[in-house]
């Protein structure tokens, strides 16, 4: 069924949690509206970052299943996807406060933290197509690796938002893709091989 599924579907949706953003913030007070869409935004864009960062090692750990497959074909629309709400997230960062205080939080841990994750989103979304990848070869590998660094940061930034005081949840989301990170790395380095024969 997964195979069968086109991407003007997924992205169809991908887009339902902004559309439910969207609806929930009808009702929201006008002064409150943007503030109201800053986080939801923000925890969907790490959602989409993490299944697209987990499609690899999980068709390493489930070998032969369709799923993790089809996964990894498409990881490139749930990275673009987190990339979109990570835009989102950050405008209306800046629509809600102003801008001295934008100014003034600049340094702090948990929004520089988020201001370089999503730098380092720019360049990974604007090489996202199929142009891209043909054009750069190898050098579009190297650049994508990047995205480890965006994931960390993306967990640091969402984790020290209330001054490190429920990190829960942030760990939580994040816990599945550690795992599977790790098994990947267990796969690739440390595995037992069957010894050669002389």
């Amino acid at each position: 069924m997964l195979s069968r599924l086109s991407p003007w579907l997924l992205w169809l949706l991908m887009s339902l949690p902004a559309l439910g953003i969207g609806i929930e913030a009808l009702g929201a007070e006008s002064s409150r509206v943007y503030h109201q869409l800053l986080h939801p935004t923000g925890e969907f864009a790490a959602r989409f970052l993490i299944i697209s960062l987990m499609a690899t090692p999980l068709m390493m750990l489930l070998r032969g299943w369709r799923g993790p497959r089809w996964l990894v074909r498409n990881r490139r629309y749930f990275g673009v996807a987190a990339f979109g709400y990570a835009a989102l997230h950050t405008a209306f960062y800046l629509m809600s406060e102003t801008w001295a205080r934008v100014v003034a939080d600049f340094t702090a841990f948990d929004i520089w933290t988020g201001w370089l994750a999503f730098a380092i989103f720019l360049p990974l979304a604007a090489t996202s197509m199929d142009y891209a990848v043909r054009r750069m070869g190898t050098a579009w590998k190297r650049l994508q690796r990047w995205v480890y660094a965006a994931a960390i940061l993306t967990l640091l930034h969402w984790a020290s938002l209330h001054d490190w005081r429920s990190p829960e949840a942030a760990l939580v989301q994040f816990a599945p893709l550690a795992a599977l990170t790790l098994y990947r790395l267990w796969w690739i380095y440390l595995r037992p091989r069957p010894l050669r024969a002389a």
